[in-house]
């Protein structure tokens, strides 16, 4: 009987034992569990900022500096300025080469009215497609004629009165007959009135002459067109 109540008070101990062990592992694992949520917590409150950060803005911002060093770069700057300084050399060059052309086409001109002898020389623009300008010498006169009595104009090649227009036309273009194509001799609106049309050999002069007779004097350039083609010019 005396053994049988010492084992009843051992066994209330031990169960007491063990619940106690039970509950300190249980307040250890709520302890670490609150612990791992305050760390995964922190780690996402102050972490986090970093994380979210624009890795593009990251990226561009090496490129950016980049630039802006390269735009404050002296060598760079210096070769800017001596491209700027080519393309204005270049175009002062230009300006006085055109300057200088349009001095001397004045001068030529002043130069031939200058050779004209008791006459002025008249180049006047042309709204006519085919010609480049109208030229009038008064300085022209009559080549002179062997012909007499009353004028008959004729256009029959290698008659006198058209060698004596041929003539004439040698001497308002300046072309020698043997340096120069007669195209046309056309009557130019009157029976004393002709038109000659002529190119030189190689092409590059074209001119139609207008020719008036002066009876005993012969005929005389009256103006002459300075033509671009001969397409509609006779």
């Amino acid at each position: 009987m005396a053994n049988e109540e010492k084992s009843y008070p051992s066994r209330l101990n031990k169960n007491k034992n063990n619940k106690n062990r039970s509950n300190s592992i249980l307040n250890i694992m709520i302890a670490l569990v609150f612990t791992l949520v305050v760390i995964i917590g922190a780690t996402l409150l102050f972490g986090g900022g970093d994380d979210s950060a624009d890795p593009e803005s990251t990226e561009t911002t090496p490129a950016t500096e980049s630039q802006t060093s390269g735009d404050d770069d002296p060598q760079v700057t210096a070769e800017e300025n001596d491209l700027e300084a080519e393309e204005k050399a270049e175009e002062e060059a230009k300006a006085e080469e055109e300057a200088a052309k349009k001095e001397a086409e004045e001068k030529e001109k002043e130069e031939e009215e200058e050779e004209t002898k008791g006459g002025t020389i008249t180049r006047e623009e042309s709204n006519d497609p085919i010609v480049s300008e109208t030229i009038v010498n008064t300085s022209w006169e009559p080549v002179g004629t062997s012909q007499s009595g009353d004028h008959v104009s004729s256009y029959q090649k290698n008659s006198v009165d058209w060698n004596e227009k041929i003539e004439a036309v040698t001497y308002a273009t300046g072309l020698s007959q043997n340096d120069m194509y007669v195209m046309m001799v056309q009557n130019g609106g009157g029976p004393q009135q002709s038109i000659a049309t002529v190119q030189s050999k190689d092409q590059s002069e074209k001119y139609r002459v207008y020719l008036e007779w002066v009876d005993g004097e012969g005929w005389k350039p009256e103006k002459m067109d300075v033509l671009k083609t001969l397409d509609g010019a006779y």
